[in-house]
């Protein structure tokens, strides 16, 4: 059995009552993205959430119909802070950071497995698939899309590029090596990203071959 999240399940459940909405979905993620950030999907169980959040299992059910939609939902609300998408005014410094910090997580907490096997359980949950689109993968690209949109209108990327193809080609090669790890992400990785795709891969015109 994966080793528990340290300190989790020593805390009494939360007392039982009718609370704001809010407050019961906030104390659900807190939980869930405890679980998975520390020890992976093994040990997250509906049963166990419903302990350590005060939040009964009916209503975990009618929220979540799914142990994948439940972990996607912490997921995604566990990592939203840490990989929220700086505007410093530098693109470089700004794709820099946010594939720094996307794949510290990646690489060095069980958040990594915990995507990989999301999207696997995709593959066969149609719901699942669904809620992976709207709730992450499509915020994901929305908030990058939008800072390189951003960079575009500033000059400092050319007018005629689509940046959703940029999205593509920066985070598709992560997940790449998430998914099919011959290579690490290392943070020169990460570096090269970025610096092959703002500096090109072409000698300068008229330079030697």
């Amino acid at each position: 059995m994966a080793k528990q999240a340290e300190g989790a399940d020593e805390r009494p459940a939360r007392r039982r009552g009718r609370r704001p909405a809010d407050e019961v979905r906030a104390d659900v993620f807190r939980v869930v993205g405890e679980v998975l950030l520390k020890e992976g999907m093994a040990d997250l169980t509906f049963e166990r959430v419903a302990r350590l959040s005060g939040v009964s299992k009916t209503t975990l059910y009618k929220w979540w119909p799914s142990k994948g939609a439940l972990a996607l939902d912490g997921y995604f609300h566990a990592v939203e802070q840490t990989l929220a998408f700086e505007d410093t005014g530098d693109i470089r410094a700004d794709l820099t950071s946010q594939l720094r910090a996307f794949a510290r997580i990646m690489t060095r907490t069980p958040a990594g497995r915990v995507v990989t096997e999301l999207i696997g359980q995709s593959q066969t949950d149609d719901e699942l698939a669904t809620a992976f689109r709207s709730l992450y993968s499509s915020e994901r690209r929305r908030l990058a899309a939008e800072r390189l949109a951003r960079a575009r209108e500033q000059g400092q990327i050319r007018p005629d590029i689509d940046v959703q193809v940029l999205v593509d080609q920066l985070w598709g090669a992560v997940y790449h090596r998430l998914l099919i790890p011959d290579e690490p992400v290392t943070d020169d990785f990460v570096v090269a990203l970025v610096t092959n795709l703002l500096d090109g891969i072409t000698p300068p015109h008229g330079a030697a071959t």
